[in-house]
């Protein structure tokens, strides 16, 4: 092995250890929403958007390519675990399955369209996709059309767990696929298939230079990111027992985008820290001013893009700046 491989392969090792402070976060998590069991169903949203959020952060944080149109993989995995469990079968972890394996499909399809193009065409073809979705689920008859597909019952998660109003198993549920899938991307994303990805992304010339297939990576990637998603959207629609057209709207993947302004990008927890600053917000602000919490919202990004992440969170960065 020679001196620069070595050296690489020493970076790769030292980003895959677990800092110190990742498991207590993690421990804090899983303790919340039974510590806490008034505020258990917020726990569970946030961990689902959370997932959302990392998948689009495979794709913009680790390749550079923007989308759209994200929610297309959450809808399409909202409706199929919901669809499985109401004329199939109604166990949550099959339906999870199948909600991914779904969504994984989709994303392997669509992915032959954004490999070539440019970033515009890939936010045209991604948004597209989504819009188109949406009126599918529209306008079919077994998806319930604008009433949303009713009468969805969960079964009890592993044969023993039943979900009950308060959120807790729900929470639970949603907290340990997102631990399970947030290890096997922190893998994926710190192994050598990762690396090339950032090389492709900085550079996608160089890399194709150097014998790196770009076209191939991106689509795995992709698929892979829409698997992801469609575990959220399948999250979403076991444990509110509804799926709807609301799943495909543009809104979610504008929201997802603000929530990778918030945490940043690159980095996967970049999506955990955006779905919780910005759901605790948006529960807070709402709960205070029901009819301009958008407003707040909106100016706090404004202030985060102007001021800085970093020096809004370490203030005498700020200061240490100046002239």
């Amino acid at each position: 092995m020679s001196l620069d491989s070595g050296a690489a392969y020493r970076s790769l090792q030292s980003a895959h250890r677990w800092k110190p402070w990742e498991p207590v976060l993690w421990v804090l998590a899983f303790v919340a929403p039974w510590a806490l069991p008034e505020h258990a169903l917020i726990i569970n949203e946030v961990a689902i958007v959370a997932l959302f959020a990392v998948s689009l952060d495979l794709v913009l944080g680790y390749t550079g390519i923007v989308s759209l149109g994200h929610a297309a993989f959450l809808g399409v995995g909202a409706y199929s675990a919901a669809l499985f469990a109401k004329h199939v079968m109604p166990d949550p972890t099959v339906g999870l399955l199948v909600g991914i394996a779904v969504s994984m499909l989709l994303g392997a399809f669509c992915s032959l369209s954004i490999m070539r193009g440019t970033d515009l065409t890939r936010l045209m073809v991604t948004l597209g996709v989504a819009l188109i979705l949406m009126e599918l689920a529209n306008k079919l008859d077994f998806t319930g059309g604008a009433d949303g597909l009713q009468g969805v019952v969960m079964g009890p998660v592993l044969g023993r767990f039943e979900f009950d109003l308060y959120g807790q198993t729900s929470a639970t549920y949603s907290l340990c696929v997102l631990l399970v899938l947030f290890v096997l991307m922190r893998r994926l994303v710190h192994s050598p298939f990762g690396a090339t990805l950032k090389a492709a992304r900085d550079n996608r010339l160089r890399a194709m230079a150097i014998g790196i297939s770009v076209h191939q990576r991106i689509a795995v990637i992709y698929t892979v990111a829409a698997a992801v998603a469609g575990a959220a959207g399948a999250l979403l629609a076991q444990t509110t027992s509804f799926a709807s057209i609301d799943v495909f709207d543009f809104h979610r993947s504008a929201d997802l985008m603000l929530l990778l302004v918030i945490g940043g990008t690159g980095w996967l927890y970049g999506g955990v820290t955006g779905a919780i600053v910005f759901k605790l917000m948006q529960d807070w602000l709402s709960s205070i001013t029901p009819q301009y919490w958008t407003f707040w919202i909106g100016l706090f990004l404004v202030v985060l893009v102007m001021v800085g992440r970093d020096r809004l969170i370490r203030p005498w960065t700020w200061w240490k700046g100046r002239p």
